[in-house]
């Protein structure tokens, strides 16, 4: 393996090559977790490595199958039902200093956020799902601002408590439930450090080949924790040094470059990006600052042959979908044919014809 191979692994890691059937729990369950602020183009990241539809995996997160709640870093991730109680195990008490900082500011201390999880806990009693603004409103907690940050605090303090996660929408808003009403507690613990090299395992099987500070990223623990962990797992994983940098991967990773011919419409936020500490590997030229801002902001992608070759945007009209793409270097009409191919995909997702435009 060479540093160029190395995106062609990861796609293949990623299953974006959709070499076996699998549900969307399934390839949720198979990352981990997967960042989910965007709720929409999550539901593709995980559409977009299945046969599934739109419908479907948004059954499967509202049946609880699939679980969006704050996780790993201080943002929305999905995470399958099995993984949900150890993964806020160890990585909640990281995260819930934020949570626990954002209240504060408004003269909101640990004490008031103990009461009002008592009080959330009886409202959401009985698989009562009420959205974030029903709840406040039940709290009689005013809005703080434009982006209502101390709501915002209340409900991902409640999450990190493992009190509450995303309930069924209602209609197109998201409504928070009991976690422990859709996802019974499992009978045994794992350890910290169990729960760890766990989630390690399953980073590098998934997300492979990667450095010890992507891990470290993606994860929220610190480079000496992952070190550790590393060192006590690596007889279950295969490495490669490449320009002196140790990239680890899965066992089951074929070594010999698995590269094929592909486009990709990927969404915001996949995971093919957002999940490395560095992002070199997956782009030909100097593009990374018209896919994602210095403030964590990621744009949809068009990958060919695992690197990113343009950014793209959808807008829902009354009977179809537009598509709007932007390509970084010059490209003939004739090829771009051939790419629109890739957008397939997304229209047999969607259920609903597409017009590029």
């Amino acid at each position: 393996m060479i540093h160029s191979e190395i995106s062609h692994h990861r796609m293949n890691a990623q299953k974006l090559f959709k070499t076996t059937q699998c549900s969307p729990q399934e390839v949720v369950k198979h990352f981990g977790a997967m960042q989910a602020q965007d709720y929409a183009m999550a539901k593709w990241a995980v559409g977009s490595r299945c046969d599934a539809s739109e419908t479907e995996i948004e059954e499967a997160v509202n049946s609880g199958q699939i679980i969006r709640t704050h996780i790993l870093r201080p943002t929305w991730h999905f995470v399958a039902a099995d993984d949900i109680y150890w993964m806020l195990d160890i990585s909640a008490p990281q995260i819930k200093r934020l949570a626990v900082s954002g209240a504060k500011k408004f003269d909101v201390d640990l004490k008031k956020l103990d009461q009002f999880n008592t009080k959330i806990e009886k409202l959401l009693s009985g698989n009562n799902h009420l959205t974030r603004e029903e709840i406040m409103q039940e709290l009689d907690v005013k809005k703080t601002s434009k982006e209502d940050f101390l709501a915002a605090s209340i409900m991902m303090n409640a999450e990190l408590e493992g009190l509450v996660c995303n309930g069924r929408m209602k209609g197109k808003q998201i409504t928070y439930a009991l976690l422990e009403e859709r996802v019974e507690k499992p009978k045994t613990k794992l350890t910290k450090e169990e729960g760890v090299a766990k989630l390690a395992q399953r980073y590098f099987e998934s997300h492979g080949p990667a450095t010890l500070l992507d891990f470290s990223w993606w994860s929220g623990f610190s480079p000496t924790i992952c070190k550790s962990v590393i060192d006590a797992i690596k007889l279950h994983l295969n490495h490669i040094t490449i320009d002196n940098q140790i990239f680890w991967f899965g066992k089951n990773s074929k070594e010999e470059n698995p590269f094929r011919e592909s486009v990709h419409f990927l969404p915001a936020f996949d995971e093919i990006l957002i999940s490395y500490k560095t992002r070199e590997v997956s782009f030909s030229g100097d593009h990374q600052s018209k896919t994602f801002t210095n403030n964590g902001i990621f744009k949809p992608i068009i990958l060919e042959n695992g690197k990113v070759i343009g950014i793209w945007k959808r807008t829902i009209k009354k009977d179809h979908i537009k598509i709007e793409t932007e390509f970084f270097n010059e490209t003939e009409s004739s090829k771009k044919q051939v790419l629109f191919e890739g957008i397939k995909a997304f229209e047999n997702y969607m259920g609903t014809k597409i017009v590029i435009e």
